[in-house]
């Protein structure tokens, strides 16, 4: 079988000869007789011996790979373990580890304080073929996952003050996974495999604060962002959901959230839980925009992008999980707040005046056009007139879109809106920019020639 397709299941239907390593002194009898008592034994048997002394049989399976590494450069020699054998033992523990996580503790026993349990899975990280980096990053990552810690979260485990033995610290582990991890997403060393298994390691190690200020150190953010995308198969909605995972994680590091909210991430985020069916991904992503919500302008722009129009259709559906449903409502009350924060007149005269107009949600409300309808009327129509000097010196289509809309949204509104602006001679202005090479202006300078022709009741026959 190609290397590249190994599985847990097919390297353990392997027949190891033991005995030969006995024989050239590699394991001593004592480890012969237990590999022989666990090995091509029922799930059962092994769990029972597990459970009566797993921390010898793991030390059994540790030292077999600290002691014999294999060699990679095709040198013959007696004293070292064939490279199946290391997929062997390593396919042993992550059997072990699978069938229960907690057995992670194991490597954590006090019979291990004057040894590395670390260092034989960590330089396996950068050796040999796909399922040897693969299984070594899945059970370094578990065992790590599984240390002891104090309430403030360090660890508790301190090695035997009289040992020889030089120990890898956890910060040595962590950026060996971290770096092994960045590799994978910027070079995969298996086509379909390699990233989703790099993306399911990070998931779980991001919650070490440590490894968030190294992922976005090592500008790692932005390897996560493509793959914030709708899912079409069940394979793309598992690495969806636990690229979301790891977007939730760093949502809550300060360095993460400034570059995510640099970028595209909020937009790709309203895609997806736009059109997921998945509950897990929309849980997720919920939690995510819930947490972004008060970073920076991320509030103001999630409800420029209609995000809460898209909260409420979600919760119109019917969800089951209650971490979901609470984080659709925390979220419509977060958006709610921004909207009532944005949409004051004064914010939005001082965005006309200085000329820096943006698609901020009181250009769209209705409910800020029927509140503020009458104070355009201040100082002789003073805010329309700037709007309409706008439209005959600004280069900058997102203005003109908005200074379009913003006239047929006051048309709309006054009861005497299509005469005031018709007065104010914007018409021709308009008109000029319904040719515009950009499409956005154009749609809104068309609706606003609707509205100046035929008033808002009327709107929408021109386009139909």
């Amino acid at each position: 079988m190609d290397d590249a397709e190994l599985t847990t299941e097919n390297v353990l239907k392997r027949d190891v000869h033991w005995e030969s390593y006995m024989t050239h002194k590699m394991i001593t009898i004592t480890c012969l007789g237990k590999i022989r008592r666990y090995d091509n034994q029922s799930e059962s048997h092994k769990a029972a011996l597990l459970d009566d002394d797993g921390a010898a049989y793991v030390k059994l399976f540790v030292n077999i790979l600290r002691n014999n590494p294999f060699q990679e450069n095709g040198t013959i020699s007696r004293y070292v373990f064939k490279k199946e054998t290391v997929e062997y033992v390593l396919a042993l523990i992550d059997e072990m580890l699978t069938a229960n996580p907690k057995r992670a503790t194991l490597f954590h026993d006090e019979s291990f304080a004057s040894e590395d349990t670390y260092e034989p899975f960590l330089s396996l990280l950068w050796k040999g073929n796909w399922f040897i980096q693969n299984k070594s990053c899945k059970i370094l990552s578990a065992i790590i996952s599984a240390r002891p810690r104090n309430q403030s979260g360090l660890s508790t485990h301190v090695k035997s003050s009289h040992s020889k033995v030089k120990s890898t610290s956890i910060d040595d582990v962590l950026k060996g996974l971290m770096e092994w991890v960045c590799a994978q997403l910027k070079y995969p060393s298996h086509p379909s495999r390699g990233i989703p298994s790099a993306i399911s390691r990070l998931s779980t190690l991001l919650k070490e604060p440590s490894v968030k200020s190294s992922f976005v150190q090592s500008d790692g953010v932005k390897l996560l962002i493509p793959m914030i995308s709708p899912a079409t198969t069940q394979k793309s909605v598992q690495l969806l959901y636990e690229t979301c995972l790891c977007i939730w994680l760093l949502s809550y590091y300060e360095p993460a959230v400034r570059y995510l909210a640099s970028s595209r991430t909020l937009l790709r985020l309203v895609d997806v839980v736009k059109s997921s069916t998945k509950e897990k991904v929309v849980r997720v992503v919920v939690l995510i925009l819930k947490n972004l919500l008060s970073k920076g302008t991320l509030g103001p722009k999630m409800v420029v992008v209609g995000l809460p129009q898209i909260v409420q259709n979600l919760k119109a559906r019917a969800w089951n999980d209650e971490d979901l449903l609470e984080g659709l409502n925390q979220l419509e009350e977060g958006l709610k707040n921004n909207i009532k924060e944005m949409s004051s007149f004064d914010k939005y005269k001082q965005e006309v005046l200085l000329g820096h107009l943006d698609w901020s949600p009181m250009h769209k409300d209705p409910m800020f056009w029927r509140e503020n309808i009458f104070n355009f009327e201040d100082n002789d129509f003073q805010i329309l007139r700037v709007l309409i000097t706008i439209l005959g010196t600004s280069s900058d289509p997102r203005a003109l879109a908005i200074v379009c809309n913003d006239l047929s949204q006051f048309i709309q509104h006054h009861s005497s809106g299509r005469l005031i602006v018709n007065d104010l001679k914007a018409k021709d202005g308009v008109l000029k920019l319904i040719n515009h090479e950009n499409t956005e202006v154009t749609l809104n300078a068309l609706l606003c020639i609707q509205k100046l022709l035929l008033g808002a009741k009327y709107a929408g026959v021109l386009l139909a």
